[in-house]
């Protein structure tokens, strides 16, 4: 029999931490997780404030140009305005059902859930600050054989004068008035998806960025096609441009720029990057390792330097997405209580994981960006292609669709695939699978496509655009 209370303790009710949680009581192993509910709730970042709100203020922002776009198809009536109360109103529904479906999945499992703040004591001791029902403070404490770290990350501020005028990404989904006019600064994908969703939903949007162009990380043709497409829609994007601080005034905040410019805005919104969410969690005081920007330093088995202290997901700074946190949590739990019955103990690759951008249009990606293909595999193959999706034939938009093709030259087989277009991230999705799956060039040319689609046109490209 164990001598400590639990088998596994998880911290953190995230995506990944409630993975782990669940799937280890299905195990038959008795696990707790703490999260506190006050905050955030059940689900994390993602549930709360990230992917889900986000998708779903991406596809509100869709809604007038989808409606000045139906006069093409010969729909005729006033244009939508926004209710911004409501919208925000039903997503805090959803959102709240949303915690509720998680929380019954913990308990329905037999995951012992709380409402608190855990603090690791020692390699297998938990402290746990809660609220009483009258409100006072209260305190437990917890032992168990193995504890995770799946407490996810959070925004980052940098440090300058005005610093207290501005919203994070936790905050712009409830803004309070709707911003008429809103400065996001970021070059990344969450300052690029807000930047477009807030101008679809009809704010004048300005967005900053201090380096050459957005997106870093992303292949190059794909960064610039879609930074294009978002100044064509309305978004004044300022390259090699930082603030240098925010006042407020009575005309709303005022931004001064290096260089001299000012912008004014109702809002203000930093995107300028995400750090792990380990304040307080007692690291140092059982020695766990960490990296310089904080994050739990993990093996390949997600282990830390503390035998029995495992960590998974954002708090280890590794991929910051919710998908990867969901398989990191599986290779976790087979390696503790062992794989689900007939079935071989996972493992985790980084190898060609898709990933979508929600900016306006929607980026899809998956494998090697073509700088970085050219630096791995030698010789390389390009093909692309971009045109004007059939649907705005008669829409009337100028939007552009983009779509591009990296082999490796050596073995044919397709090593990158971009998409810049609607509904970028349920095409790719499908075609990760054939790259996961080692698909070539001449599988690709030998697929029929589905006409009329824009997704066919992947299948149908023949002539490399260059080597």
């Amino acid at each position: 029999m164990s001598t400590h209370d639990f088998d596994l303790f998880v911290i953190g009710g995230g995506s990944g931490g409630v993975r782990a949680a669940r799937m280890a009581a299905q195990r038959g192993a008795r696990v707790a997780l703490a999260e506190t509910l006050g905050t955030d709730g059940l689900g994390g970042t993602c549930v709360n404030v990230g992917c889900i709100p986000k998708k779903l203020y991406s596809y509100a922002a869709h809604y007038a140009d989808a409606a000045h776009e139906s006069h093409g198809f010969g729909w005729e009536g006033p244009e939508p305005t926004l209710n911004w109360a409501t919208l925000k109103a039903n997503r805090a529904t959803e959102i709240s059902r949303l915690n509720g479906v998680y929380g019954n999945l913990l308990r329905g499992s037999g995951v012992t859930v709380f409402d608190g703040f855990a603090r690791l004591q020692d390699e297998h001791s938990i402290g746990l600050a809660t609220i009483n029902a009258d409100g006072s403070p209260g305190h437990q404490n917890f032992t168990a054989k193995h504890i995770l770290i799946a407490t996810g990350g959070t925004p980052h501020v940098p440090h300058f004068v005005g610093r207290e005028h501005v919203i994070t990404s936790n905050e712009i989904f409830d803004l309070e008035p709707f911003p008429k006019r809103l400065l996001v600064v970021g070059g990344g994908y969450i300052a690029c998806e807000f930047a477009s969703i807030f101008n679809g939903l009809g704010s004048q949007v300005t967005q900053l960025y201090r380096g050459e162009q957005v997106l870093r990380g992303f292949d190059d043709e794909v960064r610039h096609f879609v930074a294009a497409e978002m100044v064509k829609s309305g978004v004044d994007l300022r390259l090699n441009a930082d603030v240098v601080d925010i006042r407020k005034t009575e005309d709303g905040l005022r931004i001064e720029l290096e260089g001299g410019g000012v912008v004014l805005a109702d809002a203000v919104l930093y995107a300028t990057g995400r750090k792990p969410n380990v304040q307080g969690l007692g690291l140092d005081t059982v020695g766990v390792a960490q990296g310089a920007q904080g994050e739990v330093i993990v093996n390949a088995h997600y282990q830390t330097n503390v035998p029995g202290i495992c960590a998974v997901g954002d708090v280890t700074n590794r991929v910051q997405l919710t998908p990867v946190a969901l398989g990191e949590a599986m290779v976790v739990v087979d390696q503790l209580f062992g794989a689900a019955a007939g079935k071989p103990a996972r493992e985790m690759s980084y190898d060609f994981i898709p990933t979508a951008v929600f900016t306006h249009p929607n980026i899809g990606t998956v494998g090697y960006s073509e700088a970085a293909a050219r630096e791995k595999f030698g010789q390389v193959t390009i093909f692309r292609s971009e045109f004007k999706a059939l649907k705005h034939t008669l829409s009337g938009s100028s939007e552009r669709t983009l779509m591009k093709l990296i082999v490796d030259t050596a073995s044919d087989r397709v090593v990158g695939l971009h998409m810049v277009g609607a509904e970028a991230g349920e095409i790719v999705q499908g075609f990760a699978v054939a790259m996961k799956a080692g698909a070539t060039k001449a599988v690709f040319d030998s697929t029929i496509g589905i006409h009329p689609t824009a997704a066919e046109e992947f299948v149908t490209m023949r002539e490399p655009t260059r080597n």
